[in-house]
């Protein structure tokens, strides 16, 4: 009889288990008390992201292809446009082709939506959740920052993100002694998310939390545009880290079906470019826009990666009941 494979066992142990059953419910109770409504959407959806760094997972239900959702956010917003109430959301959202250390394809999401809030004041209620988790949990966090995308950039490589160039980016990556991998050659963009993680977020608080808003414009994604006090047009989009570690991203939400499907279309060109497959977009979404979506901002928080810092485990496989390797 052969020898018996371990690997059956969950990988999280059952004190991890418990502490996400409190995190959920310190979530749920932070939300019941400020009255926003818990919803709960699809998984399944007739349309696939188009996003071009984001791949969806696809199925089949009798002759229709259908794919798993990689956030809730176009239910959600279908909701929104139909009720107008502050909604939240706890769910799995799955992306095909994202595997490692803080990375799971099947994953467990935090998504919610404040009708009337600007991006600011989302910013300061997902600051309040965040340190109320560390302070059940007992994680250090001496402060929750807040610093522009273009400050970000000047403090730690010295170039302004919104008027660069691919060779700023090339000679500032050769001053700083930061590799250069192959296959950037001018997209600005995929130039500024390099510097980004090699340079600019180790300079992020190692013990605290961290906000970065006024995304450029080329990454506004979902997000409303606005000229920003030096007269650029950024996007009102931010993101949340502790330390070095990503764990939210947020939008002033874009409320124009025109321009959406633009973007959109945009996007899939860039798919089709890159070699990847042709986009399903989402005509129910864009229509819900169509018919009004209230003026709002939501945000996306990745649930598991924020256990691992409140448990302290150094790998979100130890996070999970059943990771990748184990289904």
């Amino acid at each position: 009889m052969p020898a018996m494979s371990e690997s059956w066992r969950p990988a999280a142990s059952r004190e991890v288990m418990q502490l996400r059953a409190r995190m959920l419910r310190d979530i749920r109770a932070f939300f019941d008390q400020r009255g926003v409504l818990e919803v709960e959407t699809p998984l399944l959806s007739s349309a696939s992201t188009t996003d071009p760094n984001i791949n969806s997972f696809s199925t089949r239900y009798q002759h229709q292809r259908l794919y798993l959702n990689t956030s809730p956010e176009y239910c959600m917003k279908r909701l929104l446009a139909a009720h107008g109430d502050s909604i939240y959301q706890v769910c799995k959202s799955f992306r095909d082709g994202e595997l490692g250390p803080n990375h799971n394809p099947e994953f467990t999401m935090l998504e919610w939506y404040r009708p009337g809030f600007d991006m600011f004041e989302l910013m300061d209620e997902l600051g309040d959740l965040v340190q109320m988790l560390a302070g059940n949990y007992s994680l250090k966090s001496d402060s929750v920052q807040k610093i522009s995308y273009a400050e970000a950039y000047q403090h730690a490589a010295g170039i302004n993100p919104h008027a660069t160039s691919a060779d700023e980016c090339r000679s500032c990556a050769v001053k700083h002694s930061i590799e250069q991998p192959v296959g950037l050659e001018d997209n600005i963009d995929e130039w500024l998310d390099w510097l980004l993680t090699q340079l600019v977020m180790p300079t992020f608080q190692a013990d605290g939390f961290t906000f970065i808003y006024d995304y450029p414009e080329s990454q506004a994604a979902l997000a409303k545009l606005y000229k920003n006090q030096h007269g650029f047009n950024v996007a009102a989009r931010f993101e949340l880290f502790y330390g070095d570690t990503e764990l939210a991203n947020g939008y002033n939400e874009l409320l124009d079906a025109d321009e959406q499907r633009r973007r959109f279309e945009h996007e899939n060109r860039q798919r089709v470019k890159t070699g990847l497959q042709l986009s399903i977009i989402d005509e129910k979404f864009l229509e819900a826009l169509e018919h009004g979506l209230p003026a709002c901002s939501g945000v996306a928080v990745g649930l598991d990666r924020l256990l691992m810092l409140l448990t302290g485990v150094d790998k979100l496989e130890r996070i999970l009941a059943f990771p990748f390797p184990r289904i």
